[in-house]
């Protein structure tokens, strides 16, 4: 953790010529003996390096082999898992469109399903300025592959900060993703974010910061304190895919989220299969008991928003609402 603390939310800078840097005390005729802990060797370009990286991947075995590379022939301040920096070194142009390129956030509009279908407000999607040459799906891989979620993720939400200041009226809210594993002190970690609402001078209380993972949540006090401290600064807090890990009354009642997001595969063909009409009882009688706003995510199609609608969760959003867009530009009578 030490490692990843340090280098938190930093670019990653690529050398055209240098010397790579591997942590290991067994020799190896390919590469130098630097000091009792490292072994290097020059490149002199960055095509040599991945190929470098390449081989020296399949030579040393050893679990999280540490890394670097540096400008100059002294062991670099910061280092990775070999196996990171090679993907760093061959998704290169990724790697620099997470470093330094240009990030935006795609709005999905929110319902109120409570309120005359009334917009509610936005969920914001990080994209590329080109995410057909680049999609949101290369973009977090390399980034997970790479060891850059941290940076990626701080990324995300000062684009999505910045699109609710451009884009998004006062009163209505901003969902706004993040993941809970890249934040090791959120005291520390979420300071650039809090500048950021304050820089705009957003209303903390249309932020809606809400977890996003993929892997399941083991550290649940970990979550309860990146949770809290969000709230403290008065914004709200929603857990994602509630349905793969989170729906546990227990759970629910020490997290106490503002709002919960039911993952889509209860709410596909909601109005039919009896499966899943079971399971969103189930959460709309622990929200109801916790006080806990939940929206049904994944709408595609009339009949599940009507359902959805008729057993009283609270707000909607899917491709039947409105598709993520660069704009703001729901309008309630389109999915009347």
């Amino acid at each position: 953790m030490k490692n990843e603390c340090i280098q938190c939310g930093l670019p990653f800078h690529l050398y055209d010529t240098g010397y790579l840097f591997i942590r290991s005390k067994k020799d190896h005729p390919k590469f130098s003996r630097f000091n009792e802990g490292w072994l290097t060797k020059n490149y002199h370009s960055v095509e040599e390096l991945e190929r470098m990286l390449k081989e020296a991947c399949g030579l040393f075995e050893e679990k999280e082999v540490e890394a670097g590379i540096s400008e100059k022939n002294v062991i670099p301040k910061m280092n990775i898992s070999l196996h990171s920096l090679y993907s760093r070194v061959r998704e290169r142009a990724t790697v620099e469109m997470i470093n330094h390129g240009s990030l935006v956030s795609y709005l999905q509009p929110i319902i109120n399903l409570k309120n005359d279908r009334q917009l509610y407000g936005y969920e914001s999607l990080l994209r590329t300025e080109s995410p057909e040459q680049v999609p949101p799906a290369k973009l977090f891989g390399t980034a997970h592959e790479a060891g850059l979620l941290s940076l990626l993720d701080k990324r995300a939400r000062e684009a999505a900060i910045k699109a609710k200041k451009e884009k998004v009226p006062a009163g209505i809210k901003s969902f706004i993703n993040f993941l809970p594993s890249t934040i090791y002190n959120p005291e520390y970690c979420l300071q650039h974010t809090f500048r950021l609402v304050e820089k705009y001078q957003i209303n903390p209380d249309d932020l809606v910061f809400e977890v996003v993972e993929s892997e399941k949540i083991e550290d649940i006090q970990h979550l309860k304190n990146v949770l809290n401290t969000y709230k403290r600064q008065g914004m709200k807090v929603a857990l994602d895919d509630v349905g793969t890990g989170f729906s546990t009354l227990e759970v629910l009642e020490m997290l106490n989220p503002d709002y919960v997001k039911i993952d889509r595969q209860y709410i596909h063909y909601c109005d039919e299969v009896a499966e899943n009409q079971e399971f969103l009882t189930r959460v709309i009688e622990l929200a109801n008991k916790l006080d806990i706003t939940v929206l049904a995510e994944g709408i595609e199609r009339r009949e599940e928003m009507e359902y959805c609608q008729k057993i009283g969760i609270d707000l909607a959003q899917g491709f039947y609402i409105g598709k993520p867009s660069l704009h703001t530009s729901y309008a309630a009578a389109g999915v009347r």
